[in-house]
Order: structure tokens, then C-alpha cells, then sequence
């Protein structure tokens, strides 16, 4: 009787596993922001999901010219500007849908709102002006 009721146990315990309680796969991970070579050494290209932009709440303008002074600048708004922990000037552009790549940039001036480029990309590229702290921190893997 004693190794009958063994047997029943060892099946059990055999059973169980191959039975109807399939194990679950872990849950895959939803990745909102990938990055990629930029072409640039030392900056990524950050590719971010349409879910991740609308939580962000990330908005672009474009860079624009203007006459300051007596000459023509281009210029964007302050909040386009990042600075680095060297003090480096930054913005992100944005030239394809979802896609953010950091680009260097260098100040002119500040008038309020309105940062008056010395460098920086061409008129009409677009700029993030909200959001890019994220980009940032995405790029640099900061929180991994």
C-alpha cells in the first residue's frame, strides 16, 4: 500500500507540469524609445513609439529667420535649448516622423523666449521644444 501511494505521489508530482497549467512566456517588454547610430560619434538617434510622444507630450516647432539687429539669425524658442553637463548648447531635431537626434548648437544671444543661433541647423528643420529632457535622458540611458 505504502508503494502504491508513492507511485501516486511521484505521478502527481510528474503530471502537474505536463498538464493543463501551461507556464506563461514573460510578458515581452514594451521598449517606447530604441536608439540607433546617428552617423555622429558620440550621438544617438532616438526613435520613440506614437504612444511615447503623446505621454511625453513632446511638440517641434521650426527653426525660423529673423532680423536681429541688422542681420538676419536664425532662432528658436528658449525651450528648444538643452544644455549638457559641460554647458554645452543642444537642441533635438526631429527630420523624420518619431525620430529625434541631438545636434550641437551655439547661443548668440537670448532675448527672453527667443534664443538667437550663432550655429545650429538649417531654417526650417524642426526642433523639439517640449520633450527634450526625455530625449536626453533616453539617449544617455539615464534610469537603466
Amino acid at each position: 500500500m505504502r508503494s502504491v501511494h508513492c507511485a501516486m505521489v511521484a505521478l502527481i508530482a510528474i503530471a502537474l507540469p505536463l498538464s493543463g497549467c501551461k507556464q506563461q512566456a514573460a510578458p515581452q517588454k514594451d521598449h517606447p524609445a530604441t536608439l540607433a547610430e546617428s552617423g555622429v560619434k558620440g550621438i544617438m538617434k532616438v526613435t520613440l513609439t506614437a504612444r511615447a510622444v503623446e505621454r511625453i507630450g513632446l511638440e517641434t516647432t521650426q527653426v525660423r529667420e529673423e532680423q536681429v539687429g541688422t542681420e538676419m539669425h536664425k532662432v528658436v524658442p528658449y525651450g528648444a535649448i538643452m544644455y549638457d553637463k559641460k554647458g554645452e548648447t543642444w537642441t533635438f531635431t526631429n527630420p523624420e516622423p518619431l525620430v529625434f537626434v541631438r545636434q550641437h548648437i551655439a547661443v548668440h544671444s537670448i532675448d527672453g523666449d527667443r534664443v538667437v543661433l550663432a550655429e545650429g541647423p538649417p531654417t526650417g528643420t524642426a526642433v523639439v521644444t517640449v520633450g527634450a529632457a526625455e530625449l536626453m535622458g533616453v539617449e544617455h540611458k539615464y534610469g537603466h
